[in-house]
């Protein structure tokens, strides 16, 4: 069976204190905070997140950003071949585009991008939460650190 997945992440001021969250079935199942962050940040965090949760499970994991699916699906390869570089300059956040890769290519996950703030009915409760969790809401047993995910090995 396949996971489907919906993650969203926030900053806001941007930058400025973020939340993230992943909703399984309608209901958070991973939240985070970062004191000092911006969207950015968030996203790729809800999306590493949710690739631990899910593991070596078949998953769908939907997203509203268009950076971090290009991330994994067209940029990250080419950098981890030219040594985590790239021709432009450097690659922001390495730490968290090199534990999204490591997490992405040991897993089953499909990443499907969705527009964000139209109305689509997972995807706003994604946002909803990643506001919530800015704001310091937490789920027992559903909140993860974001060092520590950055820090895992899969």
């Amino acid at each position: 069976m396949t996971k489907i997945l919906w993650t969203d992440g926030s900053a806001s001021p941007n930058p400025g204190p973020g939340g993230f969250a992943v909703i399984e079935n309608g209901e958070p199942i991973r939240l985070g905070r970062e004191k000092n962050s911006s969207n950015i940040r968030m996203e790729g965090a809800a999306l590493i997140a949710a690739m631990e949760y899910a593991g070596e499970e078949n998953c769908e994991i939907y997203t509203d950003s268009q950076f971090w699916k290009n991330v994994l699906e067209v940029w990250a390869r080419g950098w981890e071949d030219r040594n985590w570089t790239k021709r432009s300059g450097e690659i922001k956040n390495l730490e968290m585009v090199k534990t999204a890769w490591r997490f992405y290519k040991k897993g089953k996950a499909e990443i499907k991008w969705v527009r964000g703030h139209v109305g689509t009915e997972m995807n706003e409760l994604a946002d909803k939460w990643a506001n919530k969790a800015r704001e310091g809401a937490e789920v027992e047993g559903k909140s993860v650190a974001l060092e520590k995910l950055l820090r895992k090995e899969k």
